[in-house]
């Protein structure tokens, strides 16, 4: 299984990106945790990576290609993997049709996690989290019982990161509009594209990806 989970900022990706390894085996490739184990490796295109990132230039698509490329190649992706934070662009999109194509792959789905706008602000900015014990909630959706309190440890030390607020959410989401959103159409057009209703608990959201990548009552490969 090779697939792609897209959707904007506060859709649950990563939720649902982490919870499709833990259950399926579905290995979670981020592009940040991929760039940063390929510097720490020194290989060469983790060299020429690191040349760029030095520089303070962008990383190219052609250098992220190719550490997809050597990533995949490792063992705990045999049983596939889901890319995380890549393709953003068709560009990108085009250019890891390719390189799966030089290798004897393909996609076998992309799931969009649709959550309207307004939602998502709420999700984003709404986020607090107790600075003592770590406890996370939202003023929205799961607020404390008490108002400025952790349920969890009872600490009053509730704090909010200083880029969750709506401004700076809605220039992300446009960013995501902007960038990203046309991936939409491109792999809808391949047929490729499943749409889930990210405004549903959890557990629905799952069993919908699940059904969508057809890994509904498949278990994680033995360790």
């Amino acid at each position: 299984m090779i697939a792609i989970l897209l959707g904007p900022p506060g859709a649950g990706k990563g939720t649902q990106a982490k919870r499709l390894e833990e259950e399926h085996g579905i290995k979670q490739l981020s592009t940040g945790d991929m760039l940063r184990a390929a510097v720490a490796r020194g290989s060469r295109v983790g060299k020429l990576a690191r040349e760029a990132m030095e520089a303070g230039d962008l990383v190219s698509d052609q250098i992220v290609i190719q550490i997809i490329a050597e990533r995949i190649t490792e063992p705990d992706c045999a049983n596939g993997f889901l890319l995380d934070g890549f393709p953003r662009t068709v560009a990108q999109a085009g250019a890891l049709d390719a390189m799966l194509e030089d290798i004897g792959k393909r996609l076998d789905a992309v799931v969009e996690i649709a959550v309207p706008e307004d939602i998502l602000v709420k999700r984003i900015s709404g986020r607090i989290s107790c600075a003592d014990c770590g406890a996370v909630y939202n003023e929205y959706f799961d607020p404390p019982k008490e108002e400025g309190r952790c349920d969890r440890c009872g600490g009053t030390n509730l704090v909010r990161r200083k880029d969750d607020n709506p401004e700076t959410v809605r220039q992300r989401l446009v960013a995501y509009r902007e960038q990203t959103a046309p991936l939409l159409p491109y792999y809808d057009n391949k047929g490729l594209l499943k749409r889930v209703d990210g405004t549903q608990p959890i557990d629905k959201v799952a069993h919908d990806i699940d059904r969508a990548l057809g890994v509904v009552g498949l278990a994680p490969p033995d360790c």
